[in-house]
């Protein structure tokens, strides 16, 4: 009985080593498998063959997802076809995987690339800023992040000479607009004015005329009263003619 168990267990264990060996050689062979297809992504890649290194990259993902090198490798590949966004999404994904910092650091100076190319300025200055941290001695990295601050710079004085500009072209047209408008309102005026004289001149000429009519019937008047004295005058003096004529 004490055979029979100890044969049991020992079974047991042959199995789970073998199971245990199964396993290993089949990470072996996946490992081996997905190298394989890095190694002809980099071969391809030093051919210029940016499209097809980029597949092969994929195929070595498709063997193992967390292998880095060729998750790094399709950041490349991408970049390389000017596929900046998409790169950059690559490099970000390796950054959470690796932990050693010339690796992450070398995908962060990716990353800030890919950014400066997507005109990300002020992104790609912190990732080159988080390289620099981890690899400080990295002289490219220090020659990008200049670059991308000058750029910056630039990009500021020209959004500021722009919003001047655009505010100096918005003063200009209110300027014209309050100019126009005042020169309607002095010619609203100047109509206006012209109105009022005309009806002035209107009324002084109906005034005028008034007066003329009256002098004109004073002047009747006038006229009519010394032609009454006149004969009156006339008559007086016939009368007294008349009384002076002796009878003969």
């Amino acid at each position: 009985m004490v055979n029979k168990i100890f044969n049991i267990l020992v079974n047991k264990r042959i199995i789970s080593l073998a199971i245990s060996l199964i396993m290993i050689y089949s990470g072996a062979l996946h490992a081996q498998s997905d190298k394989k297809y890095i190694r002809q992504g980099n071969r391809e890649y030093e051919k210029n063959k940016f499209s097809e290194s980029e597949i092969s990259y994929r195929k070595a993902t498709d063997k193992n997802k967390n292998s880095q090198d060729a998750v790094f490798n399709i950041g490349d590949a991408l970049y390389k076809q000017n596929k900046f966004e998409d790169a950059g999404n690559q490099f970000m994904e390796n950054i959470k995987m690796n932990e050693g910092k010339d690796k992450k650091s070398s995908a962060m100076f990716n990353l800030g690339n890919s950014l400066l190319k997507t005109n990300k300025v002020q992104e790609s200055i912190e990732a080159y800023k988080g390289s620099l941290k981890l690899k400080p001695e990295n002289p490219e990295a220090k020659y990008n992040l200049a670059y991308a601050q000058d750029l910056l710079k630039q990009q500021q004085q020209q959004k500021q000479q722009q919003q001047n500009k655009d505010q100096n072209k918005k003063d200009q047209k209110k300027d014209q607009k309050d100019q126009k408008d005042q020169n309607n309102e002095n010619k609203d005026q100047q109509k206006n004015d012209k109105q009022n004289q005309d009806r002035q001149t209107q009324q002084e000429q109906q005034q005028g005329m008034s007066k003329d009519d009256a002098q004109r019937l004073l002047n009747a008047l006038a006229n009519e009263e010394k032609n009454v004295q006149e004969k009156v005058k006339l008559a007086k003096a016939a009368k007294e003619k008349v009384r002076t004529v002796k009878n003969w």
